[in-house]
């Protein structure tokens, strides 16, 4: 079985990390220097960075993100919002990250999903999915949150994949910043209709939050923010607590001999 990965979540706002509950309310949470160099240290699989404003007149703040990280992390990184064209997806990826996460432009057209594919691979190619539960079943929105699209994301995210997506980040707007677990539903249902991996986003506050997203929602990886920024747990406190109920994660040397040591 493939490892679990731990992906700890950073939303930009002008430059700083900010965080907020159902995607309002934002309140900072440090520099993104600072806190990528403390999840490079904690082992964290990867990392993303959402920028939450963007716009064509501060994507020269993101290019300077993207090539500042690249000189000081040694994991993989992504970096998301308000990405249209495949210029801005190079310009991205030149500058230093790893993969982009688009969501807006790829509702309002869907061939730049399979053109990006195509042209820098879908390892490169991530599709974002903020996500509400509407009725039976769960309604995709664009533009931050702020607006429903009338796309069922089942559908969605089976046209996503079809279209050559390396992996879907699945974010629950319901449970977004509440930290009283993900919702299992919705990403179960994804994870077991797809080939590609899906992150489960939206509502980890607890160790079996984490577990249930992994076990029981099928999810290839969660993603996290406020319990990292604010230090309820470390990456490599929820990493140890996860192996020893069973998932299998990645563990460095060290953390591996501190796990024997405690055995």
């Amino acid at each position: 079985m493939l490892a679990k990965r731990i992906i700890p979540c950073l939303d930009i706002k002008q430059g700083r990390v900010v965080k907020g509950v159902s995607f309002v309310g934002l309140r900072d949470a440090g520099d993104p220097l600072e806190l990528s160099r403390r999840y490079n240290e904690q082992s964290a699989d990867e990392l993303v960075f959402l920028d939450i404003t963007a716009s064509h007149e501060n994507r020269g703040l993101t290019l300077d993100l993207a090539a500042r990280l690249a000189r000081v992390l040694f994991i993989p990184f992504t970096i998301g919002g308000g990405i249209t064209t495949l210029e801005e997806i190079h310009e991205i990826v030149t500058a230093g990250a790893d993969k982009v996460s688009i969501n807006t432009a790829a509702v309002k057209d869907p061939q730049l999903i399979s053109r990006g594919a195509e042209r820098f691979g879908s390892q490169c190619i991530v599709v974002a999915m903020d996500v509400k539960h509407k009725g039976q079943g769960w309604e995709v929105y664009t533009h931050g949150g702020r607006r429903p699209t009338g796309l069922d994301a089942l559908q969605w995210a089976r046209e996503v994949e079809r279209r050559g997506a390396g992996e879907i980040l699945l974010t629950s707007m319901d449970q977004d910043g509440q930290q009283t677990g993900y919702d299992l539903e919705i990403t179960a249902q994804i994870s077991q209709a797809l080939k590609i991996p899906v992150i489960a986003s939206g509502g980890g506050g607890t160790i079996d939050h984490f577990y249930e997203a992994l076990t029981t929602g099928h999810a290839d990886a969660v993603l996290a923010a406020s319990v990292f920024h604010y230090g309820t747990y470390t990456v490599s406190q929820l990493k140890a607590a996860l192996r020893e109920r069973g998932v299998p994660v990645r563990l460095t040397p060290e953390m591996l001999k501190a796990s024997r040591q405690g055995a």
